[in-house]
């Protein structure tokens, strides 16, 4: 697909949703912070989330059929993109030096985040994106370069769809051992390959194993972009079975919460299977699914 066509039917897309109006409106629960250094070993490492994960670079399991593409009507409780008219921005937005990430989303009423990281993956990316369009929720992300470099058709769908797409580096390597170029190279890199298939930037990235310092603060900031963790493990990369990973979501669903799953870096059936289960569940619990906002453009 040209690019501009799919920046217009991005555009049509979030401006329609945008129409509906949004479900809930989202901020961030970090306080601000001024790094004093860009060096990837000044102080110690970050840490996010239940402790460092390994993001999912592990797993077994079985396969499990794509659902059904069906699309059901929109109701109050469906998500509503809170991005804007999906229209990059001229150069890269105002965005502060985090001293550390970004956990959750603070808002109105009961709204919670979605991400999927390490893809994108030519078969379970595409059953998550199923059941997403089947309940009309839009998720975030994380893909990883020399993955969305394969499979760019899916970051272009993950557009067309509504979906966000942020930056979880090249390899998915351990950030704190790397030099500041070497942190910048797959940061980088990663950006240009989302922009030429996702059709902007991306506004957020997350580090893998949830390993923050203050360089990927530093150039992640000098970049436009956020600084996203989670609040929510399934630790599916562990392949516990689909009732964990569905007993893990349900009992840590809470307003400004953002669970993190993923979709590549091993045998994602089971995250494939709970999502289809725990979906449903939460928004007939009353659940808004949003994507991030961020605070400062």
């Amino acid at each position: 697909m040209k690019k501009d066509q799919l920046l217009t039917r991005r555009r049509v897309l979030l401006a329609g949703a945008a129409a509906l109006g949004a479900a809930g409106t989202a901020g961030t629960a970090a306080l601000l912070g001024t790094d004093a250094g860009d060096s990837h070993d000044d102080g110690e490492a970050r840490t996010a989330g239940d402790g460092a994960s390994t993001d999912g670079r592990h797993g077994s399991g079985t396969s499990a059929g794509a659902p059904g593409s069906r699309a059901l009507a929109p109701s109050a409780y469906r998500l509503r993109p809170l991005t804007g008219d999906g229209a990059p921005p001229a150069g890269p937005p105002r965005t502060p030096v985090r001293h550390e990430p970004l956990l959750d989303m603070a808002g109105h009423g009961r709204t919670m985040v979605l991400t999927f990281d390490d893809g994108p993956h030519p078969r379970y990316t595409p059953q998550i994106l199923d059941t997403l369009r089947e309940y009309d929720v839009r998720a975030t992300f994380f893909v990883c370069g020399e993955m969305a470099v394969e499979y760019k058709d899916l970051l272009a769908r993950m557009a067309d769809e509504g979906h966000l797409v942020g930056n979880h580096t090249w390899s998915h390597p351990l950030l704190t051992r790397m030099s500041r170029a070497g942190i910048r190279s797959e940061m980088t890199r990663t950006s240009k390959v989302i922009r030429n298939a996702y059709g902007e930037r991306p506004l957020w990235f997350r580090a893998p194993y949830g390993a923050w310092n203050r360089a990927t603060f530093r150039l992640g900031s000098d970049m436009g972009m956020e600084p996203l963790a989670w609040t929510v493990d399934t630790r599916d990369w562990t392949t516990p079975g689909t009732d964990v990973i569905v007993d893990r979501v349900e009992k840590g669903a809470a307003a400004g919460v953002v669970v993190l799953s993923h979709d590549a870096g091993g045998n994602r059936s089971q995250s494939v299977r709970a999502l289809r289960r725990y979906l449903p569940r939460l928004l007939d619990s009353g659940y808004h699914l949003t994507l991030p906002r961020r605070e400062f453009t």
